[in-house]
């Protein structure tokens, strides 16, 4: 984010080199000021169109203007990202002298020349191919389309192209493990025949010709659902967070999240974390808004007595909890709401209670370590009041609202986002130092196509898994061996069920480690939801569930990539980083559970009645509570391991939201808050007594023993 700096430490890494670091999607390219000039010019003439289309559909359909679409965005996936992982040349530091110094110039220009990092022309002549192959269906689209069933040999040789294009361009953004599972899929659409006809996973198989057929003459395949979202409603967010940025708003956001919590040991913890709620509507990304507001947040922190773990673990759980909030979300909402068949507000909706309980955990968690770390309050007499700061740019605030509001009036996200960009571009004039120049529109409509290129290759890439497992029924078979394996636990349908959403949030939880997470929430939905649905479980409450588990393994040891980059931040350990995220962001590990174990828990996404939601969410909070208890080690005091351990069996029976689970809970509750009063009075200090005041210090944690 161009908002937030460089840290100033001389030689530590920039949030730019973190980000490329640390995030699934790989860096791109340092382009030289003309090619990079030559692809901004392109990225912004994309923009104007996807903005044009809006309002002026393309008159032969939503096929033509995606084949137009990757036209535009695969060449320039080429042309931004290298084929192969940089390394930067070694200095040779020899003792001075003419042998020294020859050697250091020689370093030097072999530096110089690896900064260069312009395209090849190996790139050149792909990004040429990609486009030659992905205009190959506009020469006669009607008749292209209609021999779909019968493709020419020369139909073929193009699907096959541009399969490969995609997958090599997909392994230039996000790495090996995607297009490594997509030609898995494609092998085993070929060779699925070879299989014995017992198995449930085997199918009659298909030829070379019906798969590229398929994967690039129809809807499905490279042009389907993923790739449709991609080229109409993410890359108008990623505009649209590019005006907010640029236009100050996410200055604005880090200012006004500091100025509003002073005063108190707690506040940096609560300022972190409303920042980074915040930034997630310019970011997107949960990585990158951990390290864009590491850059500014940490040294904040530090002063105010943070550990270097529990400060990344804060920076961690902040920055992912921006994919899973309203207003934006991350990009696999759209895709949610594409395959819901219902409109963005409502996928928004289903997203409101449990964001309001992970938020809930998160600030429990921040109070009780503020305690526990003995955090001091960070006061700067300098700092603007966050009322001054509301009145003098509050207005940032409005496009976010109207994005709402416009959608609540009936209007697709498409045009919401639109009007909405077009509201912040008007608003920016009102800051003469963020004022939406010429110069600025221009960078902003080229930073936005630029931003979703990774997307595009990822989703036209997960089209492909996709359309093997509609061709092949691949899906509903899985499913049947997901069951089937529960049932090994028990003939019991809870106990079936239980399993099998334990065994869905692993699969999930693992493919996220290796894939980004769209690809994940796309691949899991095809093959994970069908056996959830199998057992009972409505569509939205898998897909929901789905997709916080694919965001959540950006915070999931072994890899959590927000936690390593956090630590990288703070200079702590990255595995103790890990720990301490996993329990700030634990209750969003376990409240999807609560809304696909039973009927009442739909209610936390806001469907049944209102009453219904208010006592279930009521509960659930209460769960968080207790789960913020457990693992903060404190309940009206310092907690031992037996009411730590009664909160936990609380939370769990709270979060399954069924009247007799309900009970349990609150009565679990009740023992640890019973437990913990007794032991309170059994350590109270001798009344008047120095020594009984050092000793009820040193049990509340306020003095070394």
């Amino acid at each position: 984010m161009g908002m937030v700096g460089a840290p100033s430490v001389p030689g530590q890494r920039t949030a730019d080199e973190l980000v490329a670091e640390f995030d699934q999607e790989r860096p791109a390219r340092k382009l030289s000021p003309v090619v990079s000039a030559a692809v901004s010019a392109v990225c912004a003439v994309l923009s104007v169109f996807v903005l044009y289309a809006i309002f002026f559909p393309v008159a032969k359909g939503g096929q033509y203007y995606l084949t137009l679409f990757l036209a535009a965005t695969l060449p320039l996936i080429f042309l931004t990202h290298r084929g192969t992982v940089r390394v930067p040349a070694l200095t040779m530091r020899w003792r001075r002298g003419d042998a020294g110094e020859a050697a250091e110039e020689a370093a030097k220009g072999a530096d110089r020349a690896a900064q260069r990092d312009d395209p090849g022309w190996f790139d050149w002549m792909l990004a040429a191919c990609a486009l030659a192959v992905c205009l190959y269906p506009l020469w006669e689209f009607d008749a292209f389309i209609e021999r779909r069933q019968l493709p020419t040999s020369l139909d073929v040789a193009m699907g096959i192209a541009v399969i490969m294009l995609v997958l090599e361009a997909c392994r230039r953004t996000t790495g090996w493990v995607l297009p490594a599972f997509c030609t898995a899929f494609l092998l085993y659409a070929y060779y699925g025949g070879l299989l014995p006809y017992q198995w449930s996973l085997a199918h009659g198989g298909f030829d070379i010709d019906a798969i590229s057929a398929h994967f690039f003459m129809s809807t499905d395949g490279v042009y389907g659902v993923p790739l449709n979202v991609a080229a109409t409603y993410i890359v108008l967010f990623t505009i649209f967070g590019a005006v907010l940025d640029i236009s100050g708003a996410g200055k604005f956001f880090i200012d006004l999240s500091f100025a509003a919590f002073r005063g108190s040991r707690s506040a940096p913890g609560r300022t972190v974390t409303a920042a980074g709620f915040l930034l997630g509507t310019v970011s997107g990304s949960g990585t990158a808004t951990a390290v864009s507001l590491g850059s500014v947040a940490w040294p904040v922190l530090r002063r105010a007595g943070y550990s270097k773990e529990a400060g990344g673990g804060v920076l961690a759980a902040a920055g992912i909890g921006a994919i899973l909030s309203p207003p934006t979300l991350g990009a696999a909402a759209f895709i949610i709401a594409e395959y819901l068949k219902t409109s963005y507000l409502t996928v928004l909706l289903y997203a409101l209670v449990p964001t309001l309980l992970y938020y809930l955990g998160i600030l429990l968690a921040v109070e009780i370590d503020a305690r526990k770390h003995q955090a001091r309050p960070v006061v700067d007499d300098e700092a603007t009041s966050a009322w001054r700061l509301l009145g003098r740019f509050g207005y940032h605030f409005l496009s976010l609202f109207m994005i709402i509001g416009f959608m609540a009036v009936g209007l697709p996200p498409f045009r919401a986002v639109v009007y909405a960009t077009a509201l912040q571009f008007l608003l920016s004039f009102l800051d003469s130092r963020h004022r939406m120049t010429p110069r600025r529109l221009y960078t902003a409509l080229a930073e936005g196509s630029r931003s979703v290129l990774p997307v595009v290759a990822t989703c036209a890439a997960a089209g492909i898994i996709v359309a093997v497992v509609t061709q092949t029924g691949l899906g509903l078979n899985l499913a049947s061996v997901i069951v089937d394996a529960a049932g090994l636990f028990g003939d019991n349908a809870t106990v079936e069920l239980v399993v099998t959403v334990i065994f869905a949030a692993l699969a999930v939880s693992i493919l996220g480690l290796a894939v980004p997470v769209t690809a994940s929430f796309i691949i899991s939905a095809v093959i994970i939801a069908p056996a959830l649905l199998s057992l009972g479980v409505s569509t939205p409450e898998a897909y929901m569930f789905i997709f916080y588990y694919a965001v959540l393994s950006e915070v999931s040891p072994p890899t959590a990539l927000a936690a390593a980059a956090a630590a990288a931040i703070t200079g702590g350990n990255p595995m103790r980083t890990m720990v301490a995220t996993w329990k700030y962001s634990l209750p969003a590990f376990l409240v999807p559970f609560a809304f696909v174990l039973t009927d009442n828990g739909s209610q936390l996404m806001g469907t049944g009645s209102l009453t219904g939601i208010l006592w279930t969410t009521a509960v659930s909070a209460l769960a968080v509570a207790a789960l913020a208890a457990a693992t903060g080690g404190r309940l009206l005091g310092p907690a031992g391991p037996a009411e730590r351990a009664l909160c936990v069996i609380a939370a769990l029976c709270l979060l399954y939201l069924e009247p007799a689970a309900i009970t349990a809970g609150l009565i679990a509750l009740t023992l640890a808050v019973g437990v913990r009063l007794v032991r309170r009075r059994q350590h109270s200090p001798a009344p008047h007594t120095a020594h009984g005041l050092q000793a009820e210090a040193v049990t509340e944690g306020h003095l070394p023993s």
